[in-house]
């Protein structure tokens, strides 16, 4: 058996949307890779810029609480974001529930 000690991303497409905590801003994109620990995105090239902020992704049926770490401008006229999971705080969590919960009447 071979035991593998790093973890590497894998391709996966997926339409997504990154919404900023500082201005609560909504970003969307396509999820060009991901692994446990982040994933990158690729988004319009005119995206204001990302980096260093605290962003919360939905793409599919993930969601991840992020760090964007690095942006790199691609031939194609998109820019591709670099984000990197962090563990959910419980202002982040209560921020979630309340937005995503259903009205039940």
């Amino acid at each position: 058996m071979v035991e593998r000690r790093k973890i590497d991303r894998v391709t996966y497409g997926a339409d997504s949307v990154m919404v900023v905590r500082e201005d609560l801003s909504k970003v969307y994109g396509k999820v060009k890779n991901l692994s446990p620990l982040g994933m990158a995105v690729s988004v319009k090239a005119d995206t204001p810029s990302l980096l260093g902020k605290d962003v919360i992704i939905v793409a599919d049926t993930l969601i991840m609480y992020a760090d964007v770490i690095r942006e790199d401008s691609e031939e194609d006229g998109t820019k591709t974001v670099a984000i990197s999971a962090k563990k959910f705080t419980g202002d982040v969590l209560e921020y979630l529930f309340k937005h995503i919960a259903l009205d039940e009447e």
